[in-house]
């Protein structure tokens, strides 16, 4: 069972203005002459942590990891109640990581994206699917209507009907029946006495619920407080527009990615994003090696997950 490499620290990092008013920040690490990757985290407004340099070995790949718009060590954060989310949208960080890439001298590189990250990175691959030397894909998650009602409108209240209760608990009953848009209500309210209380119990909810079994310190750092209130403020602004593509586009567009080798790693027990679309991805794209693991949630760093993931980026290194 492969785990991951050992832990290492960046050669290089800065923060790169992207225009809007917005600076994100990157890192390289590894082989300065290796092989170029790019990691997208999840979320949105997840940021990104050191672990995640882990899954490539140092030796042979060059590594990117970037902090999206809003969130980690990128500015302005959008914990700031005044932070303004207009321009963070999927096509500005699709733009933000072609300028990444030129920033950095890269001619091609390896995109690997995981749960939103996995979004992103399929429409990156469908907009320049000339930069993309292969796609690592894992826990699928596409925003679809579908998607987002089960997770977000009470699907998976069935699985976890208690911790359910404290999702719903911000939220006045008359406003239950669109969650998602009661949400964003709360999130936007400038009032810290408004907004903290229900960014926490969106990011408990979330990180309650993305491991097979409970983890009481992966929902600690969900939930303090300003990585709360960022990560819900972005993926309830994410969530709320769509991903400001059509309903169903990234399945639909998998037909761009003929030519780019990819694998796609999905938890057979992932209750964030279930297998459904991870399956229905398989199926438009079936050139992808497809890996069920059949013990495992949504967390990348589970056991079978991190096999898969870190067989895969042996494979193309």
């Amino acid at each position: 069972m492969r785990t991951f490499y050992p832990a290492i620290e960046p050669y290089d990092s800065g923060l790169l203005d992207v225009g809007d008013g917005q600076q994100v920040y990157w890192e390289t690490s590894g082989n300065p002459e290796g092989k170029p990757v790019v990691f997208l985290h999840g979320g949105p407004g997840g940021g990104t942590s050191p672990n995640q340099r882990r899954l490539f070995d140092p030796q042979k790949y060059r590594i990117v990891l970037f902090d999206q718009r809003g969130c980690g060590k990128s500015l302005p954060h959008a914990s700031d109640p005044e932070a303004d989310l207009s321009a963070n949208t999927t096509w500005h960080l699709v733009a933000d990581i072609e300028r990444l890439r030129e920033h950095l001298g890269i001619e091609r590189w390896q995109v690997f994206g995981g749960s939103w990250g996995s979004s992103l990175a399929l429409a990156y691959a469908q907009t320049h699917p000339d930069s993309v030397t292969e796609l690592i894909l894992r826990g699928i998650f596409t925003l679809r209507q579908v998607e987002l009602d089960w997770f977000y409108e009470g699907g998976a209240a069935a699985l976890f009907p208690d911790l359910w209760e404290g999702f719903l608990e911000p939220v006045p009953e008359a406003e239950r029946g669109h969650l998602v848009r009661a949400y964003g209500r709360l999130l936007d309210d400038p009032d810290p006495a408004v907004h903290r209380p229900a960014a926490i119990a969106w990011s408990r909810w979330e990180s309650s619920t993305i491991t097979l079994l409970p983890r009481p310190e992966v929902v600690a750092g969900f939930t303090e407080p300003d990585y709360a209130v960022a990560f819900a403020r972005i993926e309830n602004h994410y969530f709320r527009h769509g991903g400001w593509w059509e309903e169903g586009q990234l399945i639909r567009d998998a037909e761009k990615l003929r030519g780019i080798p990819g694998v796609i790693v999905q938890g057979r027990y992932d209750a964030c994003t279930p297998p459904m679309t991870a399956w229905e991805l398989h199926k438009a794209w079936p050139e992808a090696d497809f890996r069920l693991i059949p013990d495992a949630g949504h967390a990348f760093d589970e056991p079978g997950i991190l096999d898969a993931l870190i067989e895969a980026t042996d494979r193309f290194a």
